[in-house]
C-alpha cells in the first residue's frame, strides 16, 4: 500500500459539486491502466475501464465517491466574519476551534471556526451544543479585506493532515478517499477478468448519491460494488450489539443499510471468496447511513449490488480513523472478486 498516495487523496479538496481538483489526481492514477481514454460525464463522474477477455463480457461497475463533506460561504458579516452552509453531515460538536481552508479566486485562505468565548457564556450555554448557524469563520483579516477576497458560494473544507497512528490511518476525508484508494489499488492489481471492469469515481454522494445515480443510468452495468467506509462503533459507551463492525477484524461485506439491500448472491459469493483466499471479513448491517450502492441498485431497471466497507471510527470528523489491515483486506477481496467475477452468476 502507498501511504503517500492515500495522504495525497485525503489532502486534495473536493466538496460536492467542486470535485475538479480531486478528479485530476484520480485521472493521473487511472490513465496509465485504463484500456480506453478516461471520460467524464456532465455531472463530473470519472470513468475508466479494463476490458474483459470474454466475447460476452458483462459490465461490472465499481463506485467510490470523490466528494468530501464541507461547506460553502453563505454570508459575510459587516465585521468580516464568515457564515457557512453545510454540504454533508458534519456534527457541530466536532467543529469548534477547528482550522479550515476557504477557496477563493485569489487563492486559499486559512481560517478557524469560532464561537463566543466561554468567559462570556452562562453555564447553560456552555453545556449545550452550538449549532452551525451560530458558528462563524475568522480568517484573520479586516472586514474590507475579507469582502474583497471572499464571495458567497466559495468552498470551505476542514484542515487536518493524514497521519499514521499506531495501526491506524487517521485524518480528514477518509470518507471516502480511502474507498477511492481501494478502488485504485484493486484496479491496478487484478491480473485479468472475463468481464469489463469499470472504475467510476463518483460525485455528490454526500448530498444524495447523485453522481452514482447518473453514472449508473448512463453506463447500464450488469452488477456492481460500491466502496465506502462504515461505522465502527467499537468504542466505550456503545453496546456491543451496536458495534456494526470492529476495527482490525477485516473488510465489511454489507448486508444492508438505509439505502440498499445487498444482493444475497453477491454477499454469499464475496464471503466464499474471502474464506477461500483467507481474507478476514465481517458481515455488516448498518441501521443508518448509505452508500452509492443505493443509487446503483435502483437506476434504470435495477441491478445486483453490494458494498465493501472499510471500518471507520469517528466518521464525519477530522479524526476519521481506519485500520491498515482492514484497508488491505478490502483491496485483496476486491481484487480476487474482479479476477473471478465471471463466477458470480444470478
Amino acid at each position: 500500500m502507498s501511504f503517500e498516495l492515500l495522504r495525497t487523496l485525503c489532502s486534495t479538496p473536493g466538496i460536492p459539486g467542486r470535485e475538479d481538483a480531486f478528479r485530476e489526481v484520480v485521472k493521473k492514477e487511472l490513465s496509465p491502466i485504463s484500456d480506453e481514454s478516461l471520460r467524464t460525464d456532465s455531472m463530473g463522474n470519472l470513468f475508466a475501464v479494463r476490458k474483459g477477455s470474454s466475447s460476452d463480457a458483462r459490465k461490472v461497475m465499481l463506485a467510490a465517491h470523490m466528494d468530501e463533506i464541507g461547506f460553502v460561504v453563505r454570508f459575510i458579516s459587516k465585521e468580516g466574519f464568515i457564515y457557512v452552509h453545510p454540504l454533508g453531515g458534519f456534527d457541530p460538536r466536532v467543529l469548534v476551534a477547528q482550522r479550515v481552508k476557504v477557496y477563493t479566486s485569489s487563492g486559499v485562505l486559512d481560517g478557524v471556526f469560532g464561537i463566543k468565548p466561554t468567559h462570556f457564556t452562562t453555564v447553560e450555554e456552555r453545556n449545550k451544543v452550538v449549532p452551525l448557524s451560530e458558528m462563524f469563520i475568522d480568517i484573520g483579516l479586516s472586514a474590507e479585506e475579507v469582502k474583497g477576497k471572499v464571495k458567497i458560494g466559495n468552498p470551505v473544507t476542514m484542515e487536518r493532515d493524514l497521519i499514521q497512528m499506531g495501526h491506524f490511518y487517521t485524518g480528514k476525508t477518509l470518507d471516502d478517499r480511502v474507498g477511492v484508494y481501494v478502488m485504485l489499488e484493486a484496479f491496478k492489481r487484478f491480473k485479468s477478468s472475463s468481464d469489463d471492469i469499470y472504475a467510476v469515481a463518483t460525485v455528490q454522494e454526500e448530498i444524495g448519491v447523485r453522481g452514482a445515480r447518473t453514472a449508473t443510468f448512463g453506463l447500464v452495468p450488469d452488477f456492481g460494488i460500491a466502496l465506502d467506509i462504515t461505522i465502527a462503533a467499537d468504542i466505550p459507551g456503545v453496546d456491543e450489539r451496536d458495534h456494526c463492525v470492529k476495527m482490525g477484524a477485516g473488510v465489511g461485506i454489507k448486508v444492508l443499510d438505509s439505502l440498499s439491500v445487498s444482493h444475497a448472491g453477491m454477499v454469499d459469493f464475496l464471503c466464499y471468496l474471502a474464506e477461500k483466499y483467507s481474507i478476514p471479513y465481517q458481515l455488516e448491517v448498518l441501521p443508518s447511513g448509505g452508500t452509492d450502492a443505493g443509487a446503483m441498485q435502483a437506476s434504470r431497471a435495477g441491478m445486483p449490488v453490494c458494498t465493501l466497507s472499510i471500518p471507520c471510527r469517528y466518521t464525519h470528523s477530522v479524526a476519521e480513523s481506519v485500520h491498515k489491515d482492514d484497508v488491505e483486506s478490502t483491496i485483496r477481496l476486491l481484487t480476487v472478486f474482479l479476477e473471478h467475477s465471471d463466477e458470480c452468476r444470478f
